[in-house]
């Protein structure tokens, strides 16, 4: 059985990125985000939201964990920040429904979303310039990087929730994830 770690950056939502994971069929735990990588057996993992940068512990370190990683919120930024993209404050804020376009068919990860789903994000903080080797596949009105993928790499973002009943496909990103894992 796939096993999907969900790395707890103490956001709001991460018990129902568990949740959703368990109820595809996927062995989940939720860790703290203080364990190291190398105490970790997991084929991916999910970097949760959370409120803030400066609680993300060791989640940086699970970047060269050689598993496929999906940042969620405020862990798609950590992921920027970490492989040399840009992160500062968004100019709409709080957690509002976003349509978002995506812009990437072939994406492994939000390809299916194609061209544009219904989605529940906060916009406090998001990704100003994407990291070297990473392709927007994902953006909206509010925010120019809804998501990011670098395939080669097997590293994942979207600035949503696809954990919440707000997001129209949520589901469908967790899966998607969770062929990424199978499939590597």
């Amino acid at each position: 059985m796939t096993r999907i770690v969900v790395v707890d950056n103490h956001g709001q939502f991460t018990h129902l990125e568990g949740r959703a994971l368990r109820d595809l069929g996927v062995e989940t735990e939720i860790i703290d985000n203080e364990t190291p990588p190398e105490d970790v057996d997991a084929d991916g993992v999910v970097l949760s939201g959370g409120p803030d940068m400066d609680r993300i512990g060791r989640s940086p370190d699970y970047l060269e964990a050689d598993v496929p990683v999906l940042g969620i919120c405020l862990g798609m930024q950590l992921i920027a920040e970490e492989l040399g993209g840009r992160v500062g404050g968004g100019d709409y804020g709080g957690y509002a429904d976003v349509t978002v376009e995506v812009v990437d068919e072939d994406d492994p990860l939000t390809g299916s979303l194609h061209p544009e789903t219904r989605v529940w994000a906060s916009h406090a903080d998001e990704v100003k310039e994407l990291p070297p080797g990473f392709e927007l596949t994902a953006r909206s009105d509010v925010c120019d990087v809804e998501a990011m993928s670098d395939p080669d790499r097997d590293v994942y973002g979207v600035q949503w929730h696809p954990e919440v009943a707000h997001t129209e496909e949520g589901e469908e990103i967790f899966e998607n994830f969770l062929e990424i894992c199978e499939n590597r």
